[in-house]
């Protein structure tokens, strides 16, 4: 039963105007500063639907059983907010603050919550609960008194659920991008047809839950639970495994990346056809598309797979060093440990690529200058690319796009960071002794020095 139907169904919701709403919060604004008159918000099973309640601070209220439908409450603090059973539908919740709040059995479908913070959110079953004439709850008795949390296709891109508890959850059709679940309890939810491309599960619990049709390309799964997990017609292409997942039964009915027959010779073959497209400008052979093989651990230095389809490749631990890969498009990639020293690897798109540990020493990663009238200037894009703990001394990455990527631990000696867009991105631990960073945006950067 969807708690959007079930909770205090027989008790009437008391409709609140904004201007009502706005006495609520300057009581609870006061209770938050522990000044003279102030009280907690009791806004249990209240009608608040359609209501802007951008920006309040609602940290703690009761919200147990409130309807919220399409209310907007971006940027809001509902850390530690009783919201259990809530309506929440087509609520806009972006960037807002959910740490700890109790979200069992809430509606979030087609709520929109990208950029909000879940930090140990529990979404877990509720009970189905009524409301006396007292205004006291009490169980439902009968056999359907469980509700389901549900966050059916909504909208929770880039947040961060670290360690939040959606068992049993209905999470079906949803956009995860970008999203962090480490350590997040999804057992025996049901993620079917749901978007997890590039998010992190590191150490997450998948144990039982349902992935058919999932998207889980660039996905962080290292540590991850998929014990008796459905995979079945998942895409795992990219997605960033170790070896005893690997060897899971479980990904067996999952969509992973594919080996070649006969690796020497269709290499051979597909790179004589690219060659000739490339000296011929397009006119004859073919681009090369290595889009989901699995190629890691070979030995490709000197390559020459400049402006090729390498979407979702698994590269680990490959020798590219000295390979011409310019313009390449390289997005969701599986570099760890690659060693691209000496690359030219202008133009080339590694958006959400995990080059953990990878050897980028010397590598050119600026613009390439198109000749065209307008000049325009190709840049590379590593943004939310996954460079820990790389090698990055002397590389070249002026004007690359690096907004959100995570460079923690990695070592950047002497590299050229000028007019790089380094926005939000994890620069924690990493060395930057002798790196030039002129023009280089570095808005919400982490663990640069002030």
């Amino acid at each position: 039963m969807s708690s959007a139907q079930g909770f205090g169904s027989n008790s009437p919701r008391t409709k609140l105007t904004q201007s009502q709403l706005n006495a609520i919060l300057l009581r609870h604004q006061a209770f938050r500063k522990s000044q003279p008159g102030g009280v907690r918000a009791n806004l249990k099973m209240r009608d608040l639907s359609h209501l802007d309640l951008s920006g309040i601070d609602l940290s703690d209220a009761d919200l147990s059983g409130a309807k919220l439908f399409s209310a907007r409450l971006t940027g809001a603090n509902l850390a530690n907010a009783n919201l259990y059973a809530a309506d929440l539908r087509l609520a806009n919740l972006e960037k807002a603050d959910l740490r700890r709040a109790d979200l069992r059995g809430a509606c979030l479908r087609g709520a929109v919550l990208s950029e909000a913070t879940l930090v140990e959110v529990d979404l877990r079953d509720g009970t189905l609960l009524h409301y006396d004439s007292s205004g006291e709850m009490y169980a439902h008795e009968y056999e359907d008194s469980v509700l389901t949390s549900e966050l059916t296709a909504a909208t929770i891109r880039g947040a961060d659920l670290s360690r939040a508890k959606i068992a049993n959850a209905f999470v079906m059709q949803t956009d995860l991008t970008d999203a962090v679940l480490r350590g997040t309890k999804f057992m025996r939810a049901n993620l079917t047809g749901s978007n997890l491309t590039g998010c992190d599960l590191t150490d997450a619990d998948l144990t039982e839950a349902n992935l058919t049709g999932a998207r889980l390309s660039g996905a962080v799964m290292t540590g991850c639970a998929i014990n008796r997990t459905n995979f079945s017609g998942a895409t795992l292409i990219g997605a960033i495994l170790d070896a005893a997942q690997m060897r899971s039964p479980n990904l067996q009915a999952a969509v992973l990346a594919k080996t070649l027959e006969n690796p020497e010779d269709d290499l051979r073959e597909m790179l004589m056809e690219h060659l000739s497209w490339i000296d011929s400008g397009g006119k004859a052979g073919k681009r090369a598309d290595l889009s989901a093989l699995d190629l890691s651990g070979r030995k490709l230095d000197g390559i020459n797979l400049s402006a090729a389809i390498l979407q979702c490749i698994a590269l680990r631990g490959a020798n590219l060093s000295g390979a011409a890969m310019a313009i390449a498009d390289m997005s969701l990639a599986d570099l760890r440990k690659a060693d691209l020293s000496k690359a030219d690897l202008r133009g080339v798109n590694f958006e959400r690529a995990t080059l953990t540990g990878a050897n980028l020493t010397g590598a050119q990663l600026g613009p390439v200058h198109i000749q065209t009238m307008s000049g325009h200037v190709w840049r590379a894009n590593l943004q939310r690319a996954r460079l820990g703990m790389a090698l990055l001394c002397k590389a070249d990455l002026r004007k690359a796009n690096l907004s959100g990527a995570n460079l923690a631990g990695a070592d950047l000696t002497g590299a050229n960071l000028s007019e790089a867009d380094l926005t939000g991105a994890d620069l924690t631990g990493a060395v930057l002794d002798g790196a030039t960073m002129d023009q280089a945006i570095v808005e919400e950067a982490i663990g640069l020095a002030s």
